[in-house]
């Protein structure tokens, strides 16, 4: 449908509308008025991943197109654990845990959104603060009562998960009440009219719409994203190295720049869209290069991507050591680094800790097929140990694009 609002406009032109509750409601209300919109986020580790990007994303243009935007961090949700998606049930957090990742992710959000008090700044807000607070009964009495067991099971998280005969423990079972009941207390205590997701929180996101209808007799709207994966059908974010995290402190810069260079031709326009802020009439023009071309697109979004997230510098710096790295062969301090304690390493044992492989199977299997390199030559040996003469570094490589280096 054509929208009105310039908030579904910019949410459609970019690609994140995927399903929404009432789409004609939501585009008057975003029309009229300033919408303060929600998503959550678990705080299960000290920094979210790329993966939960396109959410992050999704709250700036929020922000850019004039509307509210609420961070809600789930501390007292991570205590319950989502099982959207999950075949177990998720580590227990101690609260102190809990309180240092929340503190840890803030440090990422606040590169994407300007915070303050102002009409259209965000804020970040903890479901801790209301779900510790309420007592079994009362919920049970309140809440329980606009919850069907019968369509409880219905929902994906519950029903994939038993189909699998994997266990669901009554805790995570209780998950959808718990994200049901923050959108009603964001609706009463913030005016929020919006919560927003990916297409996986579909059904907690209706039921915390119909919760908040019934219970306070408000309209409330939900959105959800397209699932987002690569061109060859795998998920976002999910690497050989492991999950690409936002923190500079859990994966460097320069990591993160390369992450987006090797985009996949396929995908590299419509991350231009989710992922960066580059006018819409730039990425049609870079949408048109072909061939080796390409390359130019996908350098625009690994500077674009890691200049929003890391800063203008890094990104700079990031794209330097790369051209550096392999225009002229050289070494940069700015390569990902493994510190070798004793002078020596065996070649299996270095590509694993650098994340190069996800396993020494993986390493050995590289090796054999003549792709590792030290300092520019062929390692064939997997055998082979590196030894650091005089304390100097030495460049380790896989195929062309993956650099670090060995330091005493």
């Amino acid at each position: 449908m054509a929208y009105a609002s310039s908030l579904l406009r910019l949410l459609d032109e970019r690609g994140y509308i995927h399903q929404v509750t009432d789409a004609e409601g939501l585009d008057a209300l975003a029309s009229k008025d300033v919408v303060t919109g929600y998503i959550g986020f678990d705080a299960t580790a000290p920094s979210l991943h790329v993966g939960s990007l396109v959410q992050i994303m999704m709250l700036r243009r929020m922000q850019q197109a004039g509307h509210r935007p609420i961070v809600l961090m789930g501390g007292g949700t991570t205590k319950v654990g989502d099982p959207t998606g999950k075949d177990e049930s998720r580590k227990m957090l101690s609260d102190a845990d809990i309180e240092a990742n929340i503190a840890s992710i803030r440090r990422v959000f606040e590169r994407f959104l300007s915070f303050g008090d102002g009409p259209t700044d965000a804020i970040l807000v903890n479901n801790d603060d209301w779900l510790s607070g309420l007592g079994y009964l009362e919920v049970l009495r309140t809440v329980g009562p606009h919850f069907t067991i019968n369509r409880m099971l219905t929902f994906d998280s519950v029903k994939l998960r038993l189909e699998r005969e994997q266990p669901m423990t009554f805790l995570e079972f209780n998950y959808m009440i718990l994200q049901g009941y923050d959108f009603r207390e964001l609706s009463r205590t913030r005016g929020c009219r919006l919560q927003m997701g990916g297409s996986d929180q579909w059904g907690n996101i209706v039921n915390g719409v119909e919760l908040t209808r019934r219970m306070d007799g408000i309209e409330v709207f939900g959105l959800t994203t397209p699932l987002i994966t690569t061109a060859d059908g795998g998920k976002m974010g999910k690497t050989m190295r492991g999950a690409i995290w936002l923190n500079a402190d859990q994966l460097s810069p320069y990591d993160y720049w390369q992450f987006w260079r090797n985009t996949a031709d396929a995908d590299v326009v419509r991350f231009l869209r989710l992922f960066t802020d580059l006018p819409i009439q730039d990425i049609e023009k870079l949408a048109e290069l072909q061939g080796q071309a390409i390359n130019d697109a996908k350098v625009a979004l690994a500077n674009a991507a890691t200049a929003m997230l890391h800063g203008e510098e890094a990104a700079a710096t990031a794209a330097e050591t790369a051209r550096r790295t392999f225009e002229e062969g050289a070494s940069d301090d700015n390569l990902p680094s493994l510190k070798i304690v004793e002078g020596r390493i065996g070649i299996v044992h270095a590509l694993t800790a650098l994340g190069f492989a996800a396993s020494n199977g993986e390493a050995r299997r590289k090796i054999g097929e003549g792709a590792v390199k030290l300092n520019g030559v062929t390692i064939g040996d997997p055998q082979f140990e590196v030894t650091l003469v005089d304390g100097e570094p030495v460049k380790i490589s896989l195929g062309k694009k993956r650099h670090g280096l060995l330091r005493a």
